[in-house]
């Protein structure tokens, strides 16, 4: 998306500010908590690397330019590519990523569909992102109505979607948690660091781990 050009330094400079650190580093902990350390991996939807460069994560895919480049500043090698259409061979990734761009995805089946097809068997997929049952999609579709540069183009997705989008790709789900447990904010740092197993709607970042299995 080119919304994503144009605020490339916005975006990732909201990482740096007092509550975008924090959070940062909470999501980060939540999915580690899932992520499998192993073989080759990718970051779809890479944005500027921190995700992927925290986790080991060798390759990015993104449609963005000036994120590909700050993430190829992070180490991470980046591909210019739409999660629709991924430039792999089948069956090469033992494990996939994907950090709050699910939301801003042209057709998110697809992608899953995508991700699902360079993953080898009894490889994992990693989610994570906001769902729409959790007062802080409420707080970012506020931001959106406003005129928010970046909000105004995500769309967010409910768990039971959520659950229907990953079975359609084929992937099993295996393992969850929430975090993020704080009225919606985007100012101060973030004092509950609480993890709890589990989807709680209450919660403010979702990770799913879903599984690539053979029949």
């Amino acid at each position: 998306m080119e919304i994503f050009d144009k605020y490339a330094l916005l975006y990732d400079e909201w990482y740096e500010r007092p509550f975008g650190k924090s959070a940062y580093k909470l999501e980060l902990e939540c999915l580690k908590s899932l992520y499998i350390q192993k073989g080759l991996s990718l970051e779809i939807g890479v944005g500027s690397g921190r995700f992927a460069q925290a986790l080991g994560i060798k390759y990015g895919v993104d449609t963005s330019k000036g994120l590909l480049r700050m993430a190829h500043k992070r180490g991470v090698r980046p591909i210019l590519a739409k999660a629709e259409e991924l430039p792999f061979k089948d069956s090469v990734f033992d494990g996939a990523l994907i950090v709050v761009s699910l939301c801003f995805f042209e057709d998110p089946l697809a992608s899953l569909k995508e991700a699902y097809r360079v993953l080898k068997e009894g490889s994992f997929l990693l989610l994570g992102l906001v769902l729409s049952e959790s007062p802080w999609a409420d707080f970012y579709r506020e931001k959106a109505k406003k005129g928010h540069p970046i909000y105004s183009y995500a769309k967010f997705y409910s768990y039971p979607q959520l659950l229907s989008l990953i079975q359609s790709a084929g992937f099993k789900k295996d393992k969850a948690y929430t975090t993020l447990f704080e009225e919606p904010q985007d100012k101060y740092p973030v004092k509950n660091r609480r993890i709890v197993e589990g989807f709680l709607p209450e919660g403010g970042f979702f990770c799913l781990r879903a599984l690539k299995l053979s029949f």
